[in-house]
C-alpha cells in the first residue's frame, strides 16, 4: 500500500509516494478536526497566513451545527442562526467572505401559549390581552412574594429564574419550553447556564423594556439581523472553497476514530475515510470535536479520573422535520417558540421569512419543526415517515397550516447540539480542562470542543484565537470566550461571575445599613448631654435672667427651665428628641440608599437585558 506525504516547497504542494506496510499515511503541519464555524475559521486564517491546513469533517457537508441542508432545492437551516456579533473581527470575516450574499433581514419571533401568540420581546398590551388581568395580577403577586422571600441558595435553573421573575411567570414562560429542550427538570438544570446566557435578566428589566426604549441599542433587542442568502451553510461552503484555493484540504465524510499521543503531545490522528483508516501525522492540532470524544479516542488512554469525567459530560440532541407546504404566507415569524406541553415540537422555523431565496418555488413554503431529543431515545429512533406524519398533524393542531397542504417532508438529525449544564458538569469539566490544557500542540475550540454553550460568533473567535496562540505565541484562554466580553486585540482572563450571596455581601459593605435604634440612642445621648451641660453652664453663670434664649425650649419641652433641676429634665428631653431625630435620619438615609441602588441596578439591567429563548 502507498503512503501520501504532503510536503511544501516554494509555496507549492508536492506529492511523493513510497511503499509502507502500515497503510496510507499523510503528514500535515496543521490538522484541524471539525468543519464547523470554529474549525473552518481556524483553517481559513491559517491559509490566509501561508499555511496549508488539513480539515477533517465527519459529516457530508461543512458547517457543523450551523449547517444548511438541501432537499429538492429547499434549504433548511439547522436551528435558525441569526448573524449578529459584538466582534468587529467576526463581522469583517462575514462581510469579506459573503459580500453581497449577506442580507439584512427583519426579525419577528413569538411565543405560542394557550392557543395564543405573544410577541417576543414582550409588549404590554399584547401580554395583557393574551394572559388576561387575573393572570397578570397572579404574576405580579408571585413576583412580589419571591422578591421579598427569595431562595437564599441558588443552585438550579428553576431557583434562578423564580428569584428574578416569580414562580408563576417561570411556570408559564420558562418551564415547559426549557424542559423540552434539555430533557431534564428545571430543578436539575444548573443555574450557571442561566447566569451565562441571560445575566441580569429580571421582571423589572423586562417590564422596563416594554415601556421605555433604552438610550443605547441592546444586542438582543435588535429588530433585524444579518443572514446569508441561502442560509449559514452558504458561508461555510465558501470558506471551505477558499481554504482549498489557498492550498489547504477539506475532507468530508472523514470521521476521527483515534488519536495517538506521546506524553503530552498529539502525534497523529486516525481517520475513517472511504471505508479505510488513514493515519495523519501533524505538528499542531486544533479540534472542535466534542471534548469527550477526544478524551475517549486518545491512545494511550488518559488517567482513569479523566476518562470518568468524560463519561459524565452530557449533550442534548435535536432533529428537524422539514416540510414543504403548498401555501405561502403561513405566518410572518422567522420562528415561533412552542410552549404547549400537548405537542412535542419545541420551535418552528419559516425559512422563507429568513430568506426568500431559500424557497426555490413560488407559492410554496419550507417549514422546519425542531424536536429536542437524545440519541437513541424513542423520538430519535422513530422512522422518518412517522416523524413527518406527526409533524404534519402538529402543524395543523397548532393552526399554522392544514395537513393536506403539506406535500412533502424530510428529516435531519443533529447530534450533540447542546452541551448540558447538569449538577455535575462544573466539577468534571474542570478535570477535563486541566488535562487538555497540559497538551503542548493541541487546542480544543468551539461549542462542543469546550463544552460551553456559545454562539456561532463566539465559536469563530475561539478558532481565531487558537491560530494566534499557535502562530504568534499568544496565550489566549479559549475556555472563557463567551457573549459577555468585548473582544479586542487581546483577551484577558475573565473574572468569575459572582454568586448572589457574594453580591449581597458586597452591597452590604458598600451601602452599610444604619441601625435605627443604635442611631437613635447615640443621637439621643449626645443631644441630652449637650442640653444638660448647656443648662448647667448657664445656671453657673447666673444673672438677673438666667438663660433667656435656652429657656424658650419650654415651649416645646413642658416643665423645662434653666435651673439645676431643669438640667436633669433637659437631659431626658434631649435624649428623647435626639432618639426620634436619629432614628428618623437612619430610616430616611437607608431608604435613599436603597432606592438609589435599586435605580442604578435597574438602569444597569436595562442595558444588559438579554432575551432568554434566543439562546436555546
Amino acid at each position: 500500500m502507498s503512503v501520501l506525504t504532503v510536503t511544501q516547497k516554494d509555496g507549492v504542494r508536492a506529492a511523493a509516494e513510497s511503499s509502507q506496510v502500515a497503510g496510507d499515511h499523510l503528514e500535515s503541519e496543521f490538522v484541524v478536526i471539525g468543519g464547523g464555524p470554529a474549525g473552518l475559521t481556524a483553517a481559513y486564517q491559517l491559509s490566509q497566513r501561508g499555511k496549508h491546513p488539513l480539515v477533517l469533517e465527519q459529516s457530508h457537508t461543512t458547517g457543523g451545527i450551523s449547517r444548511t441542508e438541501n432537499y429538492r432545492g429547499f434549504h433548511f437551516d439547522m436551528g435558525g442562526h441569526r448573524f449578529f456579533t459584538k466582534s468587529d473581527e467576526v463581522l469583517s470575516f462575514w462581510n469579506e467572505v459573503l459580500s453581497d450574499d449577506l442580507r439584512t433581514r427583519p426579525r419577528l419571533s413569538r411565543i405560542y401559549y394557550r392557543n395564543k401568540f405573544f410577541n417576543y420581546p414582550l409588549k404590554p398590551l399584547n401580554a395583557l390581552f393574551g394572559l388576561g388581568p387575573i393572570e397578570a395580577i397572579r404574576i405580579l403577586l408571585s413576583y412580589a412574594r419571591w422578591s421579598l422571600f427569595p431562595y437564599r441558595e441558588v443552585e438550579t435553573f428553576e431557583q434562578w429564574v423564580t428569584n428574578r421573575f416569580g414562580k408563576r411567570l417561570f411556570e408559564i414562560f420558562f418551564k415547559s419550553y426549557t424542559e423540552k429542550v434539555w430533557g431534564v427538570s428545571c430543578s436539575e438544570l444548573r443555574a450557571e447556564w442561566a447566569a451565562q446566557r441571560i445575566k441580569d435578566l429580571s421582571l423589572k428589566t423586562a417590564v422596563w423594556s416594554m415601556f421605555f426604549k433604552p438610550r443605547t441599542t441592546v444586542q438582543t433587542l435588535i429588530d433585524s439581523f444579518l443572514y446569508p442568502r441561502l442560509g449559514p451553510g452558504m458561508l461555510w461552503q465558501k470558506v471551505s472553497n477558499l481554504v482549498e484555493q489557498n492550498g489547504g484540504d477539506v475532507w468530508l465524510n472523514s470521521g476521527v476514530v483515534g488519536l495517538k499521543r506521546v506524553g503530552r503531545e498529539v502525534v497523529s490522528v486516525d481517520v475513517m475515510r472511504d471505508g479505510r483508516i488513514q493515519s495523519i501525522r501533524g505538528k499542531q492540532f486544533i479540534s472542535s470535536m466534542p471534548v469527550t470524544d477526544f478524551i475517549k479516542k486518545l491512545e494511550p488512554p488518559p488517567p482513569k479520573d479523566v476518562l470518568a469525567a468524560a463519561d459524565q459530560l452530557k449533550y442534548r440532541d435535536f432533529l428537524t422535520v422539514g416540510l414543504i407546504v403548498d401555501k405561502t404566507d403561513l405566518f410572518p415569524d422567522n420562528w415561533i417558540y412552542i410552549h404547549e406541553p400537548n405537542v412535542k415540537v419545541g420551535r418552528i422555523q419559516n425559512f422563507g421569512n429568513w430568506s426568500p431565496d431559500m424557497v426555490p418555488v413560488a407559492g410554496k413554503s419550507s417549514i422546519g419543526l425542531e424536536y429536542f431529543c437524545s440519541v437513541g431515545d424513542e423520538l430519535w429512533t422513530t422512522d422518518d415517515a412517522e416523524l413527518i406524519e406527526a409533524a404534519k398533524r402538529e402543524l395543523e393542531t397548532l393552526g399554522l397550516a392544514r395537513y393536506e397542504d403539506v406535500e412533502d417532508g424530510c428529516v435531519f438529525r443533529v447530534p450533540k447540539a447542546y452541551p448540558v449544564y447538569d449538577a455535575s458538569y462544573g466539577d468534571v469539566l474542570g478535570i477535563i480542562r486541566d488535562y487538555v490544557n497540559g497538551f503542548e500542540n493541541f487546542q480544543t475550540i468551539g461549542r462542543n470542543g469546550l463544552h460551553r454553550y456559545n454562539n456561532q460568533d463566539h465559536a469563530m473567535l475561539t478558532g481565531m484565537l487558537a491560530v494566534r496562540n499557535a502562530l504568534d505565541g499568544e496565550t489566549n484562554n479559549l475556555w472563557i470566550v463567551n457573549g459577555d466580553k468585548q473582544y479586542h486585540e487581546e483577551i484577558r482572563e475573565a473574572e468569575p461571575i459572582p454568586s448572589e450571596p457574594e453580591i449581597r455581601q458586597v452591597s452590604e459593605l458598600l451601602f452599610l445599613k444604619l441601625d435605627r435604634i443604635a442611631m437613635g440612642i447615640s443621637t439621643g445621648v449626645v443631644t441630652g448631654i449637650v442640653l444638660f451641660i448647656a443648662t448647667l453652664i448657664l445656671v453657673l453663670k447666673g444673672g438677673d435672667t438666667v438663660g433667656p434664649h435656652l429657656g424658650l425650649l419650654s415651649q416645646y419641652f413642658p416643665g423645662y427651665q434653666v435651673t439645676w433641676w431643669g438640667s436633669l429634665l433637659g437631659l431626658l428631653y434631649g435624649f428623647g428628641s435626639g432618639f426620634v431625630l436619629g432614628s428618623l435620619f437612619a430610616t430616611i438615609r437607608n431608604m435613599t440608599i436603597f432606592f438609589s441602588f435599586a435605580l442604578r441596578k435597574t438602569r444597569f439591567e436595562r442595558k444588559q437585558l438579554l432575551k432568554f429563548f434566543d439562546y436555546i
